[in-house]
């Protein structure tokens, strides 16, 4: 059982969300959490329910309770217990992800101070990750909200030390977007600041550097009346100076390099391209044939049409990791300017983004100021395609909802690459070349679980291996945490990690961090669906066997043949089962689970 406070209230068992309902309830329950396994006197939690405690206040509060123990022992994992003077709730701390989040922030400045840079960059980025928005939003009692302003704060400090870690490793163009961003949300953090000055100096980048600067000298000299502090004006007249100390080592060989273009080489003027692609990953693996299919498209004759390349494939096949990966290798040949944009078109946490609002980011990110960004979505659209025309650049548009989601943000010139990824096939985007993602080869496989687990873990016991990664359907999102999970218990063998993968009831478990959860990012392609095309997969995944036609699925569900064909093809669209040879399908076996295990949410079927 979870309890999640970065954020929204949430109260979540096996991934599925379970409702408290009623604003002085969810207060309760959050004053509970944040005095986790101690006690709260009653006293307390009248003084912060109510400003004017009425004389009802300690029965109200009883049945308040009464209704959380109603939801609790449903489903395990924390109880309530009456003491004396007030209440107690009893649950694990890594139930509560305020607590994962303060656990990982430690643990990371241990890593930071033994030298190991790697491991406390990767538990920030697990920590920060686990936010979804303000702590405790639109909870308001004087506990909670001083709680919640500590909180988010550590997320802050948490933010920047992750930005700096980051660029001490050497990160620089793939920091600057989202530098951007934290800023233009976080305009009084001067660390954010520097970061962003340093990350674009040590791209070539020293006009834009300054630039920064004196954007935020201004907002503070008219917001506040105040300069900007003495560390970010050492910096400024450091990078006036050339000091080798803001370039780091090893960039005078780099501006001097002959492979970079006369753009790199000199200073870049204030309106100079900007990069937003996100990292790319240390131990991407495979994916050579799909690398090589998009490489042969670009650095050639530029086209009078953008380029398009839709990546699909169903969810946790590494679509994304492909496209930034991607991004990032053919990045010198569109010199114009790198973009990234989440449009959240099946994410299991918010609704996609709408389009007009993703332009409004992306006009932004190309320079302009909020108040010069037209309302309407055709005017915003327009705009984007003039300020591309006759520019090579790149864009990432990625998790698309379907192809009207994705066509008011494509360049109308050419000399521009957009790489686009969904979990559905996009057929309306005419001139778009697909490359549909499917699960790693074997090899490849074994190679990724082995770079995370470590060599000689993975090499004691070969069979072992090659057994958990094909229960994990060799679907990178699978290996990744099945192996993660064996890297962080030390005390498990290869074949500990098997015996739980092998057991179908234990394996969705298995597959389930406190970050990452594959059924639930499974199933966010199931919801999509009609309640027809549901009932029909549900029917079809009970059935034992490991492939089907028409004709067997016909017989399985009862339904008409043509009926049939037509929910295979949207199960092929929505890339949630495969179409091995024409007219014979079969499920990959996390979908097949997946599915199984929505049979207890949905009304039960026949068979």
């Amino acid at each position: 059982m979870e309890f999640l406070v970065l954020g929204s209230l949430e109260t979540r068992e096996s991934g599925e969300p379970i409702p408290v309902r009623g604003m002085r309830q969810q207060r309760l329950l959050a004053l509970l959490l944040l005095n986790a396994n101690r006690v709260v006197p009653v006293d307390v939690l009248v003084d912060e329910l109510w400003q004017d405690p009425p004389s009802s206040a300690r029965p109200q509060i009883h049945n308040a309770i009464r209704d959380l123990r109603r939801i609790l022992p449903a489903t395990g994992g924390a109880s309530l217990v009456t003491v004396n003077v007030g209440y107690r709730l009893v649950v694990r701390e890594d139930a509560i992800d305020a607590h994962r989040f303060t656990s990982r922030v430690r643990a990371a400045k241990v890593a930071e101070r033994e030298g190991r840079c790697g491991e406390a960059i990767r538990l920030l980025q697990a920590a920060v990750d686990l936010w979804r928005g303000d702590a405790f939003a639109g909870i308001q009692c004087p506990a909670i909200t001083s709680a919640a302003v500590k909180l988010n704060e550590q997320r802050l400090t948490a933010i920047e030390d992750l930005m700096a870690l980051r660029l001490r490793i050497g990160e620089t163009s793939s920091l600057v977007g989202e530098l951007h961003a934290l800023i233009a949300e976080y305009p009084l953090r001067d660390s954010l600041r520097a970061s962003l000055m340093i990350a674009l100096c040590r791209s070539g980048r020293q006009a834009d550097a300054l630039a920064v600067y004196n954007e935020g000298r201004r907002f503070l000299v008219d917001a506040l009346g105040l300069e900007p502090s003495p560390q970010l004006r050492a910096l400024h007249a450091a990078i006036l100076a050339n000091s080798p100390n803001v370039h780091g080592a090893g960039t005078s060989d780099l501006a001097t390099s002959r492979s970079q273009s006369p753009q790199d080489r000199a200073p870049a003027a204030p309106g100079a391209p900007r990069n937003y692609l996100p990292y790319d990953l240390v131990d991407f693996t495979g994916r050579a044939a799909e690398v090589d299919a998009v490489l042969a498209v670009t650095g050639g004759e530029q086209s009078r049409s953008p380029v398009m390349v839709v990546i699909d494939g169903m969810g946790g096949v590494g679509k994304t990791t492909l496209a930034v990966h991607l991004a990032h290798r053919v990045t010198p040949h569109y010199p114009d300017g790198q973009y990234f944009i989440n449009l959240h078109g099946f994410s299991a946490t918010r609704s996609p983004m709408p389009t007009e609002r993703a332009l409004g980011l992306l006009l932004q990110a190309n320079g302009l100021a909020p108040k010069e960004i037209p309302d309407t979505l055709e005017e915003r659209s327009a705009l984007w395609r003039s300020r591309l025309a006759g520019r090579r650049c790149l864009i990432v548009l990625d998790d698309a909802a379907d192809s009207a989601h994705v066509t008011p943000l494509l360049p109308g010139t050419g000399g521009s690459l957009v790489l686009v990824t969904s979990r559905r096939k996009l057929t309306a985007l005419d001139g778009a070349q697909p490359l549909c993602l499917d699960v790693l080869p074997h090899g490849d496989a074994v190679t990724l679980f082995t770079r995370i687990v470590g060599k000689p873990r993975a090499a004691h016991d070969p069979a072992r291996t090659t057994e958990a990664v094909e229960l994990c359907g060799r679907l990178p999102l699978a290996l990744r945490i099945a192996a993660t999970r064996l890297r962080d218990r030390p005390s498990w063998a290869v074949a500990d990690l098997v015996e739980r993968l092998a057991d179908t009831a234990q394996r969705s478990r298995c597959l389930r961090t406190a970050d990452r959860d594959l059924m639930a990012a499974l199933r966010v392609s199931y919801n999509q669906l009609t309640q027809s095309e549901r009932k029909f997969s549900r029917l079809i995944s009970l059935h034992p066997s490991s492939s089907y036609d028409v004709p067997h699925a016909a017989a399985i569900t009862g339904l008409p043949a043509a009926d049939v064909e037509h929910h295979f093809d949207v199960l092929v669209e929505n890339n949630l089962i495969r179409e091995e040879s024409p007219a014979r399908y079969s499920f990959h076996r996390l979908v097949r689970d997946c599915t199984r295990e929505l049979l207890a949410e949905d009304a039960p079927v026949a068979v």
